[in-house]
């Protein structure tokens, strides 16, 4: 079993986490994403994101949230095993799944200095006026080509069985 000081039940149990170490002057930084399958790229991007500040907190989507976004066969894997996995990462200190399809009301929670993003996506997300509004910035980190869930998928999908 994983750590349970590393899983919350929802980002208002996080905030309740964050506070004294925000109060001693850590710099927390957030990201989010599905997570479906962790990659080369998703443990890159987990590393550059930790290296932001002093404290990751990684909010995964819900089952039911991956299912709207990414279509009716996703999530591979429930959020109870990806929120296990993602915990056990060396790189994050913290995770829990919300429920809506994006960030903005964990992020108004937990209101973090940094708020991260992978290669893939530009400085204007959605999420900025949130996190700026608190004083947080966004900052986009690099992206290594090649590596996806999808991508992983399809090449599964596409083998012969084998043994």
């Amino acid at each position: 079993m994983i750590d349970a000081k590393h899983v919350f039940a929802d980002a208002a149990e996080v905030a309740a986490w964050l506070a004294p170490q925000k109060a001693a002057g850590k710099k927390v930084v957030t990201t989010n994403g599905c997570f479906d399958i962790i990659h080369a790229g998703h443990a890159q991007y987990l590393a550059e994101a930790a290296a932001c500040g002093d404290i990751l907190v990684v909010g995964l989507n819900s089952d039911e949230s991956v299912k709207r976004l990414k279509g009716p066969s996703r999530p591979l894997q429930s959020e109870n095993d990806r929120l296990e996995i993602m915990a056990a990462i060396r790189a994050v200190d913290a995770a829990f799944i919300f429920r809506e399809d994006d960030p903005r009301a964990f992020l108004e929670i937990i209101r973090p200095d940094v708020h991260v993003k992978g290669g893939d996506y530009s400085a204007d997300i959605l999420e900025r006026p949130v996190v700026e509004s608190h004083g947080g910035t966004i900052k986009i980190l690099s992206f290594k080509d090649g590596r996806s869930t999808t991508g992983i998928v399809r090449k599964m999908s596409s083998a012969p069985e084998g043994k």
